[in-house]
């Protein structure tokens, strides 16, 4: 072979490896995303099993315990959010859907920052796609429902509770007991709001 022909193979070679050479980058890329996903789902894979309202164990302390985890978590995340806090029912504690729905969020919200397996991929997917949905959902289950739509008897006195950030705390004892022992029953009802009252006494002036 001469030299002419060499140098010509030569050429030939080099312009296949200048092809090639951008292949296997993609490929060692695919492999690291491949990983990477592999970790997430083994990560979600050992994640602990959820809390439920819903089917929560016929135990009062138990049922408070998950109650009172929600309510602190409204006041330091979920209530940040201003379309949350704008359609956000204060009678959320006597809507079983409402606290479920809160109830997996906030886990999830758990899941994406502090359990092992937290990561970025997590925290964006709560923040675009399961906090919308919950927010979109007790808007649809609750309406502009409130606390004096759960009540019957009128004249009841009123609480203060204009201290509370997370509307409602102040029942959740008696929401746990109910939804310990009686859940299939009436659900307690709510004191009435100094608005509430106020139009009762109107109604009678």
């Amino acid at each position: 072979m001469n030299d002419d022909a060499v140098a010509g193979l030569a050429r030939e070679v080099d312009g296949v490896r200048r092809l090639v050479q951008p292949l296997a980058v993609r490929v060692e890329d695919l492999a690291q995303l491949v990983a990477r996903l592999s970790s997430t789902v083994a990560s979600r894979g050992q994640s602990v099993p959820p809390r439920s309202w819903v089917s929560a164990p016929v135990d009062e302390e138990e049922v408070h315990r998950l109650l009172d985890d929600v309510g602190d978590w409204l006041g330091r995340v979920y209530l940040r959010y201003a379309d949350a806090r704008q359609t956000f029912p204060d009678c959320w504690c006597w809507h079983p859907e409402v606290v479920e729905e809160l109830a997996w969020l906030m886990q999830a919200w758990d899941a994406a920052y502090w359990a092992d397996g937290a990561s970025v991929v997590l925290a964006g997917d709560w923040h675009e796609r399961l906090r919308p949905g919950v927010v979109r959902r007790i808007r649809q289950y609750a309406g502009t429902c409130s606390r004096d739509n759960h009540r019957t008897r009128p004249g009841w006195p009123s609480i203060d509770g204009s201290a509370a950030k997370v509307p409602s705390l102040d029942d959740l004892t008696a929401i746990s007991e109910w939804w310990a022992h009686r859940r299939n029953g009436v659900a307690p009802e709510p004191e009435p709001t100094a608005a509430a009252i106020r139009q009762a006494l109107d109604g009678q002036a």
